[in-house]
């Protein structure tokens, strides 16, 4: 491989208290929950819209907020922000029994989960951030980090104004992907199995429009039939440039085919809205002090941050522990979202959105309250998310 040195002279054009790169749903709640502290936070975001998979990628559901037996279990942020995602609109699955004052019975039959209209959600969330004097930076990506005693003391970003750097007292890594970890020297770990293909879309048939969830995140081998097969027989790691670009490009394919398909069946069948990013669900994640795995179901932490239910079945319910928002090696990191250290079977429940709202609500109020995540108090950071209405326990609900 031929290389090319570079000598790099990067202005520093930012400061901040918090940093948060990702404008997905984590780096949402993060970005939120550290300017409610007070602090100066800047919110680093690739795309030009806020919401990440849960909007750009069209994955616009809602996850429960509760256990499926009609008790809630996540709040906080994670409840504003599924309230704040209908708050001009929604498509499906409104949660009346929730939202109204519904019998537990009736919030047994229905979980307290909603379909919102992903560009509303988009907008109404920089609002949110705007109003807390959030700086979001679109179109900025974060390309490496300066270190200091074990610290980050700089994030270097590149966007139309070419490269330069914004130097932070704590980082949030809500990329998703891990890539903060990576370029920090953290430990982190891939997804073993990989990602198969998505090719979700909006779809219009004359009246209204609809979504077509055509593929899946992923099927467990005792749960696949015929028609639940993969699209493809292929699967994707999600961390190689060249690799997603490919996946783009298979995932347009589908929906082409799928497309004309039904328009034989009904010529006013057409697409409305593609996904402009990659609908991949889990890539890469930090190696925390602690790894969250689906035998911690109404496992007690001491250091629980918040609760989420398990979006795949009905009665599990999981305390998120603080450790694993963070690893060893930087001092001034934390994580939030699907790249929380979780182990594969746990990832699928902790990479959605409750999930995402929980870690990221944590990780912003942490990230107010320290640069040494590991010597923090975390029974003042407790203090302050059950201030904002967080439960922490089981045993409380």
């Amino acid at each position: 491989m031929n290389y090319i040195a570079e000598t790099l002279h990067t202005p520093v054009t930012d400061e901040c208290e918090v940093l948060v790169a990702g404008g997905g749903v984590a780096g949402i709640a993060a970005a939120l929950a550290a300017a409610r502290q007070g602090k100066t936070v800047i919110l680093l975001e690739k795309q030009f819209m806020l919401g990440g998979l849960a909007t750009a990628g069209l994955v616009t559901i809602y996850l429960p907020l509760c256990d499926g037996m009609g008790t809630q279990v996540s709040f906080g942020i994670a409840e504003e922000l599924l309230r704040l995602s209908i708050k001009y609109g929604y498509e499906a699955k409104y949660p009346a029994a929730w939202l109204e004052g519904g019998s537990k019975e009736e919030k047994t039959k229905r979980r307290y989960e909603v379909r919102y209209n992903a560009q509303l959600f988009a907008i109404a969330a920089e609002q949110l951030l705007r109003k807390e004097g959030v700086k979001i930076l679109y179109g900025t990506s974060a390309c490496s980090v300066a270190m200091e005693d074990k610290k980050i003391s700089a994030v270097m970003i590149e966007n139309k104004s070419g490269r330069s750097a914004i130097k932070g007292k704590s980082v949030v890594d809500a990329t998703g992907d891990a890539d903060i970890c990576v370029m920090a020297g953290d430990e982190t770990a891939l997804f073993g199995p990989g990602n198969i293909l998505a090719a979700w879309h909006y779809f219009a048939e004359g009246k209204g429009y609809d979504l077509s969830m055509l593929g899946v995140s992923e099927i467990p081998e005792e749960d696949r039939t015929e028609e639940t097969a993969p699209l493809i027989a292929r699967r994707f790691q999600g961390i190689d440039g060249k690799e997603l670009s490919e996946m783009v490009q298979c995932s347009h394919d589908q929906i082409l085919a799928d497309v004309m398909k039904k328009q034989q069946k009904n010529p006013n069948y057409m697409p409305v809205t593609i996904a402009t990013i990659p609908q991949i669900r889990m890539t890469r994640r930090i190696v925390g002090k602690y790894t969250m795995d689906t035998a911690d179901d109404r496992k007690e932490f001491a250091d629980s941050i918040g609760m989420i239910g398990n979006w795949k079945k009905r009665g599990p319910v999981y305390e998120i522990p603080f450790r694993a928002l963070y690893g060893g090696a930087v001092k001034n990191l934390i994580t939030a979202g699907r790249n929380i250290s979780a182990g594969d079977a746990m990832w699928d429940v902790t990479r959605v959105i409750p999930a995402c709202a929980v870690t990221g609500e944590a990780a912003g109020v942490a990230a107010s309250m320290t640069d040494d995540f590991a010597a923090l108090d975390v029974a003042l950071l407790q203090k302050k998310l059950v201030e904002q209405g967080v439960r922490l326990f089981y045993r409380d609900l």
